[in-house]
């Protein structure tokens, strides 16, 4: 394992793995075949092999891992954490000695803000479990649990302040893996700094979600400084970075009886409607909170060259997983040298990102459903 302080940044993605769709990251039975963790690990335990052949040292584990681990008309699944001890223990060595630097990110449905206490300490159940498995797994500082303030519930101002209530409810253990990040349409990067700031809560720095949301109109390098100074000195930061969405989205349309023959004044259909469709595709501009299949290479070697003389890893959400990671890796020795290096990647590497790029180019699938920190449209 190299040094901490030579390590070179790393590259990470998110749970699915697209470019071996036969690997699965969780046990996705459902629970009258009584799916387990033991099950999802060894699932996860080839994802790891997968990363370590392709030079991938970070990666997010699925939220459901541990199925049905806190449902709470399921009790019969509630003991399969502590059940699985062992396993966690080997899957965690397993990562540490690859440096495979691990994480979870739970939906938008947990949330320590809710104005329901029962919400609330369901929530906190689901990231007691999450921590609970890192714990087990014998994880360093730098495996996180990621979450977002949460809903407005028509007040702002409350709603942040009652995501301190949350934390406060949290086991120990939960507030020493706990980060937070700043979203896209409800709170944004100065939201979470004055969390922070009355926390100590560790913040992750989204990317496209400070572009879509900064109302207070503060600096990206300065608010990035202040992100990376929320953790503590010996523990590695990480940030999030996708690019939006650029396509014409096309949105099927039933054509009721009542509307045919109406069509909206303006509206922009991918062909002609015949006047007996029951269906139309109308075509629309981006919604920028959307993610990109990939990365953006030029504006990623721009934010880059922005956070000259800072140290963090990067988890790229674009949503081609781990495709997204292996394309970039090879724009960024071509078109942003100075960049790649910062993570690891050199002239001598050029021979094997071609022959990735070769083999992207043999067909690539992109993820539809919505990644979890994605706004709604």
């Amino acid at each position: 394992m190299p040094n901490r302080s030579d390590r070179p940044m790393r590259l990470g993605f998110p749970v699915k793995v697209m470019g071996k769709p036969e690997l699965k990251s969780n046990d996705t039975r459902r629970w009258q075949a009584g799916p387990h963790l033991k099950c999802s690990l060894e699932h996860v335990d080839r994802v790891l092999d997968y990363c370590a052949a392709k030079g991938i040292s970070m990666y997010r584990l699925s939220s459901d891992l541990a199925p049905y681990a806190t449902h709470p008309d399921m009790q019969q699944f509630h003991a399969m954490v502590a059940e699985s001890d062992a396993e966690l223990a080997a899957f965690g060595a397993k990562a540490r000695s690859l440096d495979m630097r691990l994480s979870f990110h739970p939906s938008q449905y947990i949330l320590l803000n809710s104005p329901n206490p029962e919400l609330t300490a369901k929530s906190i159940q689901d990231l007691a479990s999450q921590s609970e498995m890192l714990d087990r797994m014998g994880l360093d500082d730098e495996a996180v649990v990621i979450t977002h303030v949460g809903g407005v519930y028509d007040d702002r101002e409350a709603a942040r302040a009652r995501w301190i209530e949350g934390w406060e409810q949290c086991p120990e253990h939960v507030r020493r893996r706990l980060v937070l990040e700043n979203d896209d349409l409800r709170f944004s990067a100065a939201d979470v700094l004055w969390i922070h700031e009355r926390t100590g809560v560790r913040l992750i720095f989204a990317y496209q979600h400070f572009w879509c949301l900064n109302p207070e109109g503060l600096d990206l390098r300065e608010t990035l400084e202040r992100f990376m100074a929320s953790w503590p000195e010996g523990v590695r930061p990480k940030i999030h970075f996708s690019s939006p969405r650029t396509e014409m989205r096309e949105v099927k349309q039933k054509i009721t009886p009542a509307k045919r023959g109406k069509a909206a004044k303006d509206e922009v259909t991918k062909a002609p409607v015949k006047p007996n469709a029951r269906v139309k595709t109308v075509l629309r501009p981006p919604v920028w909170t959307g993610h990109a299949d990939f990365t953006n290479p030029f504006e990623f070697a721009t934010f880059m060259r922005t956070a000259e003389g800072l140290t963090f890893d990067v988890m790229l959400e674009g949503k081609s997983k781990d495709l997204a990671l292996i394309k970039l890796r090879g724009d960024l020795l071509r078109y942003a040298p100075d960049v790649a290096a910062r993570f690891g990647i050199h002239a001598e590497d050029a021979a094997a990102l071609a022959a990735d790029d070769a083999a992207l180019e043999n067909g690539v699938d992109a993820e539809d459903a919505p990644d979890v920190d994605e706004g709604a449209a």
